[in-house]
């Protein structure tokens, strides 16, 4: 087995992206199975063409998409991927679509293929705080999310795929005091612990427990 982890480039004019910083500390194999590891650019369609290139490339069982998310507090599966590309801010190359479909013959959402919950309960059981997100936003997080989610359906049928957002950095709130952050290590322990429950959940259904929040 083989699981391909991509981690987005630092935007919006932050100098570290956390994302990338996780995957990059990740170790290279996590219960037998292969870690390859990807930095992935935060520009809308040249994402997708650079994971599409490394899928073909490494044919891995998995692909899990990394991406920050300022504001949450911790680190939060997501559950669907919606066919809409809206940028609250332009992406690396300065564009900043504002309602566009991403897939003019994709359906309106893709629902991940990922043990989510059994994610959520391993990410706690390491000590981390964790929560199923039921929104990936309309950003490239989300956009990289369901592109995947449509290779799957047109190129990679026997792929699974999804995504899992992650807090700031401490040094990236030094100036945002309101903004809850995570220290490195931790996403870290807590990204290792998500692929351990993903190896371990191959083949099998996903918990039934309540692992989500109110809103």
């Amino acid at each position: 087995m083989k699981i391909l982890v991509t981690g987005f480039d630092p935007f919006g004019g932050e100098k570290i992206n956390p994302a990338i910083e996780a995957v990059k500390r990740l170790p290279d194999e996590i219960k037998g199975v292969k870690i390859v590891k990807l930095e992935i650019p935060t520009v809308f369609n040249k994402s997708a063409e650079v994971v599409k290139k490394k899928i073909i490339e490494e044919q891995p069982d998995y692909v899990l998409n990394v991406g920050q998310a300022g504001g949450r507090a911790c680190l939060t599966p997501e559950r669907v991927a919606i066919n809409i590309n809206d940028g609250r801010i332009p992406d690396n190359v300065g564009y900043q679509p504002l309602g566009e479909e991403i897939q003019k013959d994709g359906p309106a959402a893709y629902f991940t293929q990922l043990p989510i919950k059994a994610e959520v309960k391993a990410i706690r059981d390491s000590g981390i705080p964790a929560s199923v997100s039921n929104t990936a936003g309309t950003y490239v997080c989300n956009h990289i999310f369901y592109q995947v989610q449509y290779m799957r359906e047109k190129y990679f049928p026997k792929i699974k795929a999804g995504f899992i957002h992650i807090p700031f950095l401490p040094e990236q709130v030094v100036n945002k005091p309101q903004m809850p952050s995570m220290a490195l290590e931790d996403i870290v322990k807590g990204l290792t612990a998500a692929l351990g429950a993903i190896i371990e959940y191959d083949g099998k259904s996903d918990l039934t427990s309540v692992e989500g929040q109110l809103h």
